[in-house]
């Protein structure tokens, strides 16, 4: 079986003619290449000219010196980021996931009143400007989370375990921030801080059954004060108000008998003058007031003459029954 053989002669003539242009157009190629870039709508370009800094541009199609006389960095200053502490994001979705487990000497921490908690917190920060980010700091991603870092620590250490883990939360989220962007103002970073947010604050582990149940305990206490105040409220008052009442009806009452007392002494004294100018009128006139209250009280009864026994009087008793009610 014969064998083709196919063999390529080139003409070393032409070579040498246009070797030249070969190299010419792979030169321009790299360069065109090496040359354009593009930066997005969310980014600002940083070029650096032989390790300087040169100039910024803005977002769109760009050309820098190529053959790596010129170098871009592509900063994202329109893009709220974030960094985590004591845990990372695995996936966010619904429900995200979470990583916990290799992040504990972020987290734990000593308050001041020598008890530990673990605080997990993310702070969300924007770069508003690129060559201080670049430039002023030396890796100002780390930077910024040994800031984090030495502030959370520095406010939570200036509170209680129960104001970091209850009603202190919300300020020592706020400490931080202002802290941090303190921080970062005077290293000149170039990075504003939007907001701090206290993820999850927890007692170790190890003490975590025995704090729920101090917790527990004055949540209860807690209760019972509040019930016991309530209690004080509606019968305290109720109590002053019938004391009160029993005072003012007893004044009344004091009163009462004391006009009462002095009106009838005037009357007796009145009758008694009377009497020492006029004793016979006086008796008589109090005779028979007396017995204007006395007789419509005694009912149906017949008072007939002591010297009467010897004639039987007639009197018309079925009519005066019969007019008694």
């Amino acid at each position: 079986m014969s064998e083709n053989r196919y063999e390529i002669n080139i003409d070393p003539d032409w070579v040498k003619r246009y070797a030249g242009r070969i190299v010419i157009g792979f030169l321009l190629l790299a360069g065109v290449v090496t040359s354009t870039k593009t930066v997005g709508p969310e980014e600002e370009g940083v070029v650096v000219q032989l390790g300087k800094y040169n100039r910024t541009v803005q977002p769109g199609l760009n050309f820098i010196l190529p053959y790596g006389l010129e170098t871009m960095q592509k900063i994202p200053v329109q893009r709220q980021l974030k960094q985590e502490f004591g845990f990372r994001t695995r996936s966010a979705g619904q429900p995200s996931e979470y990583s916990k487990s290799s992040f504990g000497d972020e987290s734990m921490m000593l308050t001041g009143d020598l008890n530990l908690t673990d605080v997990e917190w993310v702070v969300q920060y924007r770069i508003v400007d690129s060559y201080k980010y670049l430039f002023r700091v030396r890796n100002a991603e780390k930077t910024l989370r040994d800031m984090s870092e030495a502030a959370m620590r520095k406010i939570v250490g200036d509170r209680t375990v129960n104001e970091v883990l209850t009603v202190g939360r919300q300020e020592v989220a706020s400490s931080v921030e202002v802290l941090l962007q303190q921080m970062c103002d005077e290293y000149e970073n170039g990075v504003r801080i939007d907001q701090v947010v206290l993820q999850d604050v927890n007692p170790p582990e190890p003490v975590k059954p025995s704090f729920n149940a101090v917790n527990e305990a004055q949540q209860e206490r807690e209760t019972l004060i509040n019930q016991a105040d309530a209690e004080y409220n509606r019968v305290i008052p109720r109590a002053r108000g019938e004391a009160e009442e029993t005072i003012q009806l007893a004044e009344a009452y004091a009163l009462n008998r004391v006009n009462r007392a002095k009106g009838e002494a005037e009357r007796f004294n009145s009758l008694f003058e009377a009497y020492i100018k006029a004793p016979e009128v006086t008796k008589q006139r109090i005779y028979l007031e007396t017995m204007e209250r006395v007789l419509p009280k005694i009912g149906n009864k017949i008072i007939v003459d002591e010297k009467g026994n010897n004639v039987l009087p007639l009197l018309n008793i079925d009519k005066v029954k019969s007019n008694t009610p």
